[in-house]
């Protein structure tokens, strides 16, 4: 009875990260637009960081119980889902069209994160240390170049085409009647306090009932956190690409997707490391050489059959990779 009850809570935790984040990033969105914020800043930021908010509450309480294995997990697990999974479902939808500056920046930066990720899991390989973690220093390292690809985001947000755009969003705005924007202030901040509210009691759900599912049945918590918990945690990602895919706009889908997967490596896992070392399982290797096969992948694609595209027959062989991947960690345990 208690297992039923623990596996209801994950399920519960699951739906209140994903409600939570769509309440936050419509929320700050809506401010930040009254306050005069572009568009691409918005998307930049906001939404990237709104989109991985689950992600990021799930490693940091798992931190504060001592349950790394599930941060690690996490993280890996739903990288591969924003590629596969995510990308995958949307190309078979509607071809995705990806503009020069995403191929040749975004996505070498995000298989630069798995790179990254792999040097600094491996310093017993590297160096002959006997060390299993990523510790505080590693966490300093990850965020450094978080903090660069923020720069490079703003150098973009700011340039001239993009201060034009600003300015025609401000023009639009002008006139707009005082009392409704002060209803729409009200509104927005109930939705962020509802947003954050709705993060922070599905994270704390979500962990104590994927460690406790585990124990039960005898299963890893990297199991549990890289297949229930990261598809859980991608769902605002795959939501927010299906939805662009209906709205023939993919360019958001593959934005997000590789977007959300920097921040989780350099941002999310960064912080964790920092609160609490993360423990890293010695078979963890192959699912970061995987990520990195499945980046590498995504990029190859772009240049067969139509250039800077990924076709539905890709889709279609990104959500198969993806099951035999799932299938792949049942049958390790």
């Amino acid at each position: 009875m208690l297992l039923i009850f623990n596996v209801v809570l994950v399920i519960v935790g699951l739906v209140l990260l994903v409600k939570g984040a769509d309440y936050l990033v419509e929320g700050s969105s809506t401010l930040a637009k009254k306050l005069g914020v572009s568009t691409l800043i918005i998307g930049l930021t906001i939404v990237a960081f709104g989109t991985s908010m689950p992600e990021l509450v799930v490693n940091v309480i798992a931190a504060l119980h001592g349950s790394t294995d599930v941060a690690f997990g996490n993280i890996i697990g739903s990288n591969i889902a924003n590629i596969l999974l995510v990308l995958g479902v949307v190309a078979i939808i509607k071809p995705i069209k990806v503009k020069h500056s995403t191929v040749w920046k975004e996505i070498p930066f995000a298989l630069l994160a798995v790179v990254v990720l792999f040097v600094l899991s491996n310093y017993v390989l590297i160096e002959n240390v006997n060390i299993t973690t990523l510790g505080r220093v590693s966490g300093l390292v990850l965020l450094l170049f978080f903090a660069l690809f923020i720069y490079y985001a703003f150098s973009m947000a700011f340039s001239k085409k993009e201060k034009l755009n600003r300015q025609k969003e401000k023009e639009t705005n002008k006139n707009k009647d005082k009392n409704s924007q002060e209803s729409n202030y009200s509104k927005s901040l109930l939705l962020i306090i509802l947003g954050l509210l709705g993060l922070y009691l599905g994270g704390k759900w979500v962990v104590e009932g994927a460690v406790y599912t585990a124990m039960q049945l005898g299963l890893s918590e990297f199991l549990i956190s890289a297949t229930i918990i990261a598809i859980g945690t991608s769902l605002p990602e795959l939501v927010t690409g299906v939805v662009s895919a209906r709205k023939n706009d993919t360019e958001l889908a593959v934005g997000n997707s590789v977007g959300s997967n920097i921040f989780n490596i350099f941002w999310i896992l960064g912080i964790t490391a920092i609160i609490a070392p993360v423990a890293i399982p010695i078979f963890v290797n192959i699912d970061i050489i995987l990520l990195g096969i499945a980046t590498f992948l995504m990029f190859i694609f772009l240049f067969i059959g139509k250039r800077h595209e990924l076709e539905r027959w890709q889709g279609y062989l990104f959500v198969l990779l993806y099951v035999a991947y799932i299938l792949f960690i049942v049958l390790r345990g």
